[in-house]
């Protein structure tokens, strides 16, 4: 499923026209990217966790070359799916 997938999903669901729910999942998106950013964490209760954990700067090689390159440390996004999800998949 993609954005505007989801988009119509919702439009459906809630009855509202794709405009309405375009506006509510951006909201919704925009919301767990805030809250990524301020807090770190933001937990959805029976569907998930979504967190910013840290990666270390490492030393990887090219695989073209087998040269040895510095890798930055950076952020990554992550997501652990709450059980209610995990049942619903299974």
């Amino acid at each position: 499923m993609n954005k505007s997938q989801l988009i119509e999903a919702v439009a459906k669901n809630a009855e509202q026209t794709k405009a309405q729910a375009a506006q509510s999942v951006d909201a919704v998106l925009d919301a767990i990217r805030i809250g990524l950013q301020e807090d770190g964490d933001v937990s959805l209760s029976g569907f998930g966790t979504f967190g910013v954990s840290q990666r270390a700067a490492r030393t990887g090689r090219n695989p073209a070359t087998g040269e040895a390159i510095e890798i930055a440390a950076s952020k990554a996004v992550k997501f652990k799916a709450g059980k209610t999800l995990k049942d619903a998949v299974n």
